[in-house]
């Protein structure tokens, strides 16, 4: 059986905002970053574990909030930082 995610009852935001600045700490610093994912919980911008500051990750960390999704376009996969498997959300 393939690992699955074991967080999806904390899934309240499943729809990316209409526009996105850019990862929000980011923005708050003067940094910059690589790729977007919003939180599943609530909705924060942060960047990806490949950008220098990880603000996806260190939210989920911070937070507890485990599922994050992708925020770039025509991407819709999401992830569990707790249970380190990726997967898609149906509608």
């Amino acid at each position: 059986m393939p690992p699955s995610c074991t967080h999806l009852d904390s899934v309240k935001v499943r729809e990316l905002p209409a526009e996105i600045a850019g990862c929000e700490d980011c923005l708050a610093i003067g940094s910059s970053w690589l790729h977007l994912r919003m939180c599943q919980t609530c909705g924060h911008i942060g960047c990806c574990d490949s950008s220098p500051n990880r603000h996806a990750s260190k939210h989920a960390a911070a937070s507890g909030h485990p599922i994050v999704r992708s925020a770039e376009p025509g991407e819709n996969w999401s992830w569990c930082y707790v249970d380190e498997v990726a997967f898609f959300l149906g509608d």
